[in-house]
């Protein structure tokens, strides 16, 4: 019952930030008798859809639902509540909810009333599919997924420059993907001055705009970008204290973040301060190279096309200093790879993410 509840909660993916995916099963003697999921923020949630779909048959009957009901009055009432005034029997939950309004809450208010609570079934393919919600709750900053086109050598432009296109227009499309199910979508100044890049949603799954992050220590973005005549976010992470420029961005719709030092970490924590939950990384080189070398990111996915570009000069797709010692390089685990429009797309894991998340969240 736990997988198709996860099928269910996967519907929301587009809709539900920065709620997470939630996904709920009623089943009584074996058989489903009510479903639902959290379709989008602001609307019912999971447990409240399915027990409407069970109408009657819920009273003793057993839910599945894909994480922690919730046990606080925030756009909608606890749904701990909904399923004790159901007369349900059992709930198996796939894991704990962090959120401190939550946080085992609702477990133990659902205990309380007599209902048999059974958690950490499934656990990892449920944290699987809410890693960026799980990660801005536990550790206080956005979900993050690097990721990056290359040649079959590892380039990411000719000795050239040229990058438009490496990748076919099947996986192009598919990479606009991430736009939809990620809040912001984060570039270095010069790839915003070498590609006047737009940034932006354009699938028309999402029904918000994104934010577009753009890391420029010097000011160097210009107020004629084109991600400016488009609606949604534009924030800026700079160094500098040119006032000149400064109101000249905040005129032309930027908002401005002023760090002591543009880093990874310290860009996490701006981010995680303006509400944002999850972050694509896309470049260039030398940004990549910083989130590496920091270890800050998550996710990892390349679309590696079947080129061969050479060329000592042409960039590579991750720069910075890189590392001397085999056993200091970033590993990646749950690896997968599938094949689109000709290129290799592969995805996999930072080390140990996956695992930390399920600890965190374990009943």
């Amino acid at each position: 019952m736990f997988d198709r509840a996860l099928v269910l909660a996967n519907e929301g993916r587009y809709a539900t930030a920065p709620n997470p995916m939630v996904g709920a099963v009623v089943e009584r003697d074996g058989e489903i008798v009510g479903e639902g999921y959290h379709q989008q923020v602001g609307g019912p949630h999971a447990e409240v859809h399915a027990l409407r779909a069970a109408g009657e048959a819920a009273r003793g009957a057993t839910v599945w639902v894909t994480l922690e009901p919730c046990s606080h009055h925030g756009r909608t009432p606890p749904c701990a509540d909904a399923l004790i005034e159901a007369g349900v029997a059992k709930v198996m939950v796939a894991h704990l909810d962090p959120d401190r309004r939550v946080a085992g809450q609702g477990v133990r208010r659902l205990r309380a009333a007599g209902i048999e609570v059974e958690v950490a079934a499934q656990s990892e393919d449920a944290v699987a599919l809410n890693w960026r919600y799980l990660t801005s709750r536990i550790h206080h900053r956005p979900g993050v997924t690097i990721r990056w086109a290359m040649s079959l050598d590892g380039k990411i432009a000719t000795v050239a420059g040229e990058s438009q296109w490496i990748s076919s227009a099947l996986a192009r499309t598919a990479s606009l993907e991430l736009r939809e199910t990620h809040e912001a979508i984060l570039v270095g100044s010069g790839t915003l001055l070498a590609d006047d890049p737009r940034l932006d949603r354009r699938l028309g799954e999402a029904p918000t705009p994104n934010t577009r992050v753009i890391l420029d220590r010097r000011l160097r973005t210009p107020t004629s970008a084109r991600l400016f005549g488009i609606d949604g976010r534009v924030v800026i992470m700079t160094e500098s204290d040119d006032q000149r420029r400064l109101d000249a961005l905040a005129q032309a719709g930027a908002e401005v973040v002023n760090l002591s030092e543009v880093e990874p970490g310290a860009v996490l924590t701006a981010l995680h301060e303006l509400g944002i939950q999850s972050v694509v990384v896309e470049g260039g080189g030398e940004i990549l190279g910083a989130f590496v070398a920091a270890n800050a990111f998550d996710r990892v996915l390349v679309d590696c096309a079947p080129l061969l570009l050479g060329g000592k000069a042409a960039p590579g797709a991750v720069g910075g200093h890189g590392i001397e010692r085999l056993a200091e390089g970033r590993r990646l685990e749950e690896l997968e790879a599938r094949s689109l429009g000709g290129d290799l797309i592969i995805e996999g894991w930072r080390s140990g993410c996956l695992q930390a998340l399920c600890k965190s969240v374990a009943g």
